[in-house]
């Protein structure tokens, strides 16, 4: 797959096509073409959604048990503010991996530990997160947290490929980027995904949600997803 060009210019003058030029017949076909993909590629969700619930029961029931091992009492699930479709705001959902009160031991930690801001400011992420707990790192590293976000494509705030579902205080940082990428579902996985996942950096994350924006169709949604799947079983890419 390739990847979005930052030298080239894709405003919205450059990437117009002229209407005109094209013929009448194969401006419909395309039309028609796009509407079946946007109907298969949300039936795939659902039933995806359908399946992706099925197992959360379960795999609720192992993480639980787990996190008693583990003398972990907090909340099993943790919710989550994201950018979804248009800009609007979901509550996306996850396994939780982190402590109780994960932000506020960010924000101190933060404080503390110059090198960590760097790396913080750059991909968003900590390699070595403190606040990950035990159960935290296993899910994390096989990819279990993420799969409560199947009730969020059951519900149709996500499907199964997008760009990555943004945090609201990651919006001044998005700058440019924030009109194009949520112009389209987020999804539970994605170029970024498939491509570095977790040793991307923030603006590289940027460069290949907008990509995807400019280039995603049904085949390369199958790619992603058959791409994924050989990630996780692999556990690239995880932290």
């Amino acid at each position: 797959m390739e990847n979005f060009d930052e030298n080239i210019d894709y405003s919205s003058e450059n990437v117009a096509v002229n209407l005109e030029q094209i013929p009448v017949a194969q401006v419909y076909r395309n039309k028609v073409i796009l509407k079946l993909e946007k109907i298969l590629k949300r039936t795939i969700d659902i039933i995806a959604g359908i399946l992706g619930v099925i197992a959360l029961l379960p795999l609720t029931l192992i993480i639980y048990i787990a996190n008693l091992a583990c003398k972990d009492k907090g909340p099993i699930f943790y919710t989550q503010e994201r950018y979804g479709k248009n800009g609007k705001i979901f509550k996306l959902y996850k396994y939780r991996s982190m402590v109780v009160g994960a932000d506020e031991k960010l924000k101190e930690y933060l404080e503390e530990n110059e090198e960590a801001r760097k790396e913080y400011k750059e991909y968003k992420k900590l390699k070595d997160d403190p606040r990950i707990t035990k159960v935290g790192k296993f899910i994390r590293k096989t990819s279990f947290d993420e799969f409560p976000q199947f009730i969020n494509v059951l519900k149709g705030d996500m499907s199964l490929v997008g760009p990555r579902p943004y945090l609201p205080r990651e919006r001044e940082d998005i700058n440019g980027f924030f009109n194009y990428i949520t112009s389209v579902k987020p999804g539970i996985t994605g170029l970024w995904q498939v491509n570095g996942r977790s040793d991307t950096t923030f603006t590289e994350r940027l460069t290949l949600d907008m990509s995807y924006y400019y280039k995603h169709n049904l085949k390369m949604d199958l790619k992603i997803l058959g791409k994924t799947v050989k990630d996780v079983v692999k556990k690239e890419g995880a932290i």
